[in-house]
């Protein structure tokens, strides 16, 4: 895999939501995978809702699907309060319809919602009464309960779900070995001890 081909962009804008995608930009770093940071501008730095600042490697009028192996959208204040996001929303759009894979999660998701992204994926939420709010959306009978949504190469997940959400990321990805994936999930997800095991085994046979 080159190293373009393994580029994994990661949209940052004022309010967004730190916690949400730790997981997920981690362990695609250690499993090889360049993050690349996408603002709205290159030049303004952003501030996280944990009060971080962060420069972004690019503006967002610079992502092309062909340089990008996937676009991460986060929640953020900022997607429940006006439309400064949507251009953001729209990228997502130009990735989907260029066959790349988009992961949204938390607020992302109602971008993605009056987008009409939504409409004929099955995906997933803060909970389907969120959305059903969004103006625009009609994909109210494709929405499922679960903590993370996988539709094709559109992955949705809900603001207290960031493991499940970055399992899905992995999956998705072939980051992991299934087996070594279902580990990773029940360390992480559920602290369950047995996992450890199997993930060390993994890392000394270059599987993780």
């Amino acid at each position: 895999m080159t190293a373009s081909s393994k580029r994994i962009h990661l949209a940052v804008y004022d309010t967004y939501a730190d916690w949400e995608t730790g997981h997920t930009t981690a362990h695609l770093t250690q499993r090889g995978h360049r993050i690349r940071t996408v603002g709205p501008t290159a030049e303004q730095p952003v501030t996280t809702m944990g009060g971080v600042r962060i420069q972004p490697d690019m503006a967002l009028a610079d992502l092309s699907p062909e340089d990008s192996s996937l676009l991460i959208l986060t929640g953020a204040s900022l997607w429940d309060t006006g439309d400064d996001l949507a251009p953001f929303a729209e990228k997502a759009r130009e990735f989907l319809a260029a066959g790349v894979p988009v992961a949204a999660i938390c607020g992302a998701t109602a971008g993605l919602a009056r987008a009409g992204l939504l409409d004929d994926r099955a995906h997933t939420s803060a909970a389907a009464a969120y959305l059903d709010g969004q103006p625009g959306y009609a994909g109210a009978g494709r929405y499922v309960e679960a903590d993370a949504v996988t539709d094709g190469i559109l992955i949705t997940a809900g603001p207290t779900e960031p493991v499940a959400f970055a399992r899905e990321v992995f999956a998705l990805l072939g980051a992991y070995k299934p087996d070594v994936l279902d580990a990773w999930y029940r360390l992480f997800h559920d602290s369950d001890e047995t996992a450890f095991p199997v993930l060390m085994a993994a890392a000394e046979r270059g599987d993780a």
